[in-house]
């Protein structure tokens, strides 16, 4: 059984298409139905507290709640800070966001392609969540301004530094353009390096290597059973303590990658799907003919 999971989860990375048992497919269905009730319930309630211009409680506990449907049982390790804090994360999944989201009541900044998929994308949104695109399109300076107002309108935000999701057995290097919205540090403002922890699933719910979004969805949603997310709240510091974005992300990341294997239990292992994570280098100019 195990062997069969192991050969499906190395066919999705490749691309290949998931053939689906009719189990998982009802089971993947009622999952969607449950967070379209969810939906019908948080959504308006939302936009009733904006409409009023209150701060409106109820993207966090969407969040929380689609986590909970989509099968994480998340468990919080550590205390979070509640504001004025930049959260710096390792990144295994779409669920990521919904788990911390929850957790936490964060901010994020994720790769536009979380912003495209079917509902969760949409649902992100609501809470906020800057996206960039791996084709630059919109430059660093606009993506920092849109983080800058992110962070004073949620007073938490959280990055996924490595610009793509892994297997939760690896980590990759940190990419540092979005940390420029600490140079300098805004007055008041920690970063706290968080590690999801997902324990034996990690890789079978990563979305790894040419997997597509909907396929990844499909396969997490028609699981059966549930999976425990641990989420790690690391011990804060201050960015003045680490001058530069370069100082900041190698921090956070030593900081995390020790939580990780002490989580795993043995070293890192090099993550096999490795692609170009989102890149901020310009458009080289079109050589006239």
């Amino acid at each position: 059984m195990a062997a069969v999971a192991d050969s499906r989860r190395a066919a999705a990375a490749e691309g290949i298409p998931t053939q689906f048992t009719l189990a998982e497919q009802a089971r993947a269905w009622l999952r969607i139905a449950m967070l379209l009730g969810a939906v019908l319930v948080f959504v308006p309630l939302h936009y009733l507290f904006r409409l009023f211009r209150l701060p409106s409680p109820w993207p966090r506990q969407f969040l929380g709640t689609a986590a909970r449907i989509c099968g994480a049982r998340v468990r919080r390790v550590g205390t979070h800070l509640k504001r004025d804090v930049f959260y710096v994360s390792n990144h295994i999944s779409w669920i990521d966001i919904l788990a911390l989201g929850g957790a936490s009541g964060t901010a994020f900044v994720a790769k536009a392609e979380i912003g495209e998929a079917p509902v969760v994308g949409w649902l992100a949104g609501l809470n906020r969540t800057v996206y960039v695109k791996r084709e630059n399109r919109l430059g660093v300076a606009e993506q920092i301004n849109q983080l800058r107002d992110a962070l004073a309108d949620n007073w938490a935000i959280a990055i996924f530094p490595e610009g793509t999701t892994t297997d939760g057995k690896s980590l990759l290097p940190f990419k540092t353009p979005m940390l420029r919205v600490l140079e300098p540090p805004p007055p008041g403002v920690l970063v706290q390096p968080v590690m999801l922890d997902y324990g034996r699933v990690g890789e079978e719910i990563g979305w790894i290597g040419q997997e597509r979004g909907l396929n990844n969805a499909r396969r997490v949603l028609g699981r059966k059973g549930s999976f425990e997310l641990r989420i790690h709240f690391l011990e804060p510091f201050h960015p003045r303590d680490f001058p530069g974005r370069k100082a900041i992300a190698a921090e956070s990341r030593r900081r995390i990658e020790e939580a990780l294997v002490g989580a795993l239990g043995h070293p890192l292992q090099p993550f096999r799907y490795a692609e170009e994570a989102i890149g901020y280098r310009p458009t080289p100019p079109i050589s006239p003919p």
